[in-house]
């Protein structure tokens, strides 16, 4: 099995309360910091960064 190269946000400090993303050359792997040994998402890279590029403009 491929060991994802997993990353936190650095927003989120030592909380354990985030999303985390892994990215391969084809994918997109998203999962809860909370439960990390459970399943995650996988998305394909144009649907993740319309995903992100939407909540961007709500938070803004």
């Amino acid at each position: 099995m491929l060991e994802l190269p997993w990353r936190k946000s650095s927003y989120s400090g030592d909380a354990s309360n985030c999303v985390e993303t892994a990215a391969t050359s084809t994918t997109i792997h998203v999962r809860d910091s909370k439960t990390p040994t459970d399943a995650h998402l996988t998305f394909p890279p144009a649907a993740w960064a319309r995903f992100v590029s939407s909540a961007a403009k709500r938070v803004l």
